[in-house]
């Protein structure tokens, strides 16, 4: 079996993300932006550099400090490749937060993206106190549809020309799943 191959064992963890990790995110969104272009806004000039995103780092930072949300990197065999985020975390009676990820093109297909969606869903419920899951994909993303199918979301909608991309509007299925069954805090 070569270790590229999706059944290779491999670890995956998320945890916060640190300024440190910079450097390394910068790398991946570099080399990647091609292949990223189809699935993501295009970026200010200046956003695959490591200080940018060191900067992009510290506002996420303080935003988790507030309570607004959760920015986490995807850690394979003690390497960043990439970013799982919980942003837009509303409380009150809603206690819901929405998820995004990226996986680097050179980790991909080895059950990365799944794994750390399942990991960054606890932190929601325990760590966040959150009862609800969002995410958006384009209708063509089948590899994220996959992803969060085996998570447990299911889908609940469809937003016509909802995210401009490329030159064009796109559509997005949103997705929810549920983490609890209880009454939101007081």
């Amino acid at each position: 079996m070569s270790p590229t191959s999706p059944s290779a064992a491999a670890t995956t963890s998320v945890r916060l993300a640190e300024v440190a990790d910079a450097p390394a995110l910068a790398a991946h969104l570099r080399r990647d932006a091609a292949d990223f272009a189809r699935w993501q806004p295009a970026r200010p000039q200046g956003f695959h550099t490591a200080q940018h995103q060191a900067a992009r780092i510290e506002q996420l930072l303080a935003v988790h400090r507030s309570g607004g949300g959760w920015p986490g990197v995807i850690v394979a065999d003690g390497a960043v490749i990439g970013q799982v985020t919980v942003s837009t975390v509303l409380r009150g009676p809603l206690q819901k937060g929405f998820l995004s990820y990226w996986v680097a093109t050179v980790a991909q297909g080895r059950g990365h993206a799944g794994r750390a969606v399942a990991q960054v869903l606890g932190v929601m419920k325990d760590e966040l106190g959150l009862h609800r899951a969002e995410a958006h994909t384009q209708l063509e993303n089948l590899a994220s549809h996959a992803v969060l199918r085996r998570n447990g979301f299911t889908p609940w909608g469809v937003a016509h020309a909802h995210l401009y991309i490329g030159g064009a509007w796109r559509d997005e299925i949103f997705w929810e799943r549920n983490l609890t069954d209880g009454a939101p805090p007081q």
